[in-house]
């Protein structure tokens, strides 16, 4: 029997891309500065690249191309003035401090993930990846903004501890946690966000912050699911950490015609199993329909098979194909991000910018993508049209993690992540034939089953009423701390707060 399709190499399968949009940081920046002279001359740049102990890249360096492009295809099309590859908190506030000076759209990157793009723009890109070290210590873990999940996964596995987080090897933690951060052990372990005891983040003054519970409390509490990019850039995280152990996968398909009956019964079973159970669903037209439940199980392979019992009885019908493996917590991981047969360094992006490896093998992906947050389970005229709209022509996939447990158990306020109650996240992936008119038509035709709520992380920039279904009763906060800590609304992009 061959082996499931792991979840990084379903998500290269089935994502696809729409037209690229405009970019992150447009000229209406320099509209809310006033006082300074009309942009940068060529030694202003040069001055800049000889302040940063980290490099800046222009166009014309033989690098520039490569600087530019972020994980998506699609939005190679823009062309940043400078990417600034800083090394420590002082370069960020000397790029902050141009930007202001000399009224420069400017915009922060980690993993370059935005699902938008708007971790890039017109402007000065500030790329934090060189600020990439994990170091683990009395329980807790002290992580650079620019560290790749595969990274940071590595190398907490040799102090035998790791933290909630996502599979996507590349991304980059900044980006991950200040949106929340949904994971494969978020319901044993909570979000990523749960596990932040503090950050050190520059603001747009130029100051290097450090927030917890006790200094910056509201900036402390707006980093936890309040959307990267918004006030300030982040350069250093501290988490709690969790002793890790072996785990066991499972990827359990069916044939198509049982898909309504396992959409039933993994919404009654995913969202309230034990915490130490995570799951997905994945509904999949690529080009043939196929219908696949996986997840991870914080034990071993017996108890898993005990669990999934009830879950295979109600779908009716024992899977097509089954795979179900006790491995260790690195391996999973690898699993989950689509490097099973890579080494940690190939499981980056090729090339010799930071972040990136020689030897990388890990490729870029063109996708287009939409969301829900699931605050009820479907009924039966909602799991009717959701297999419906999966069932229409193209390639494309819908994507249902499972939420409840930890995640559940912490108040909507507590932090900027709103979405304690829902039960799961939803995604709408589509490939670039066809992608728009069909996310468009699957999204609304879910919207009156799932209601107007989504995840900021999986950032859209056609989505009308995106604060409320973003961070729902926390946006009117959230609008507060931006106001108290960039008045001046240097960090700026579409959704900004």
């Amino acid at each position: 029997m061959r082996p499931a399709l792991d979840r990084r190499s379903f998500l290269r399968v089935t994502a696809v891309t729409a037209a690229a949009v405009s970019a992150a940081c447009d000229g209406s920046v320099a509209a809310a500065h006033t006082g300074a002279r009309t942009g940068p001359s060529p030694s202003d740049w040069t001055a800049l690249g000889k302040g940063l102990a980290g490099r800046l890249v222009r166009p014309g360096d033989a690098t520039y191309d490569a600087a530019r492009r972020l994980y998506n295809p699609s939005f190679d099309g823009i062309r940043p003035s400078g990417v600034a590859y800083c090394a420590n908190p002082s370069d960020v506030a000397e790029c902050l401090a141009f930007a202001r000076r000399l009224r420069v759209p400017v915009t922060s990157r980690s993993g370059g993930h935005s699902y938008a793009g708007w971790s890039s723009g017109t402007g000065l890109v500030v790329d934090v990846s060189r600020m990439n070290s994990v170091r683990a210590t009395s329980g807790r873990a002290v992580v650079g903004a620019g560290a790749q999940l595969v990274d940071v996964y590595d190398r907490l596995a040799a102090h035998g501890v790791s933290i909630p987080a996502g599979s996507c090897p590349t991304v980059g933690v900044a980006g991950l946690t200040l949106g929340g951060g949904i994971g494969v052990v978020a319901r044993k372990y909570g979000l990523t966000c749960d596990t932040l005891e503090s950050l050190q983040i520059v603001t747009a003054d130029g100051r290097t912050l450090t927030c917890d519970a006790h200094h910056n409390p509201d900036l402390y509490w707006a980093s936890r699911g309040g959307g990267g990019g918004n006030f300030g850039v982040a350069v250093s995280f501290t988490f709690r950490t969790h002793a890790t152990r072996d785990v066991t996968l499972f990827f359990l398909h069916w044939p198509w015609s049982r898909a309504r009956r396992a959409v039933a019964a993994w919404q009654g079973w995913a969202p309230s199993a034990p915490d130490a159970m995570w799951s997905n669903l994945h509904l999949t037209r690529d080009p043939g329909l196929d219908l696949q439940i996986g997840g991870l199980y914080l034990g071993p392979r017996a108890d898993c098979e005990r669990l999934l019992e009830p879950l295979i009885a109600k779908i009716g019908a024992q899977p097509a194909t089954r795979y179900v493996t006790q491995t260790s917590y690195g391996k999973a991981m690898m699993i989950e991000a689509g490097c099973s047969t890579r080494t940690v360094s190939q499981c980056h992006r090729p090339g010799s910018l930071p972040g990136q490896t020689a030897d990388g093998r890990f490729p870029r992906d063109a996708f287009s993508a939409k969301s829900h947050m699931a605050y009820r389970p479907l009924s039966a005229a909602g799991i009717d049209a959701l297999v419906t709209q999966v069932g229409r022509s193209g390639r494309h996939a819908v994507l249902l993690d499972a939420l409840g447990g930890a995640v559940g158990r912490v108040r909507p306020d507590a932090t900027a992540f709103p979405h304690r109650a829902a039960l799961y996240s939803v995604q709408y992936y589509a490939h670039m034939a066809g992608a728009g008119p069909w996310l468009r038509g699957a999204h609304a035709a879910m919207e009156p089953h799932f209601g107007g709520h989504a995840y900021v992380n999986y950032i859209d920039p056609a989505l009308s009423g995106w604060r409320q279904a973003y961070y729902g009763a926390n946006a009117g906060r959230l609008a507060k701390v931006k106001a108290a800590y960039d008045p001046g609304r240097l960090f700026r992009f579409p959704q900004a707060v």
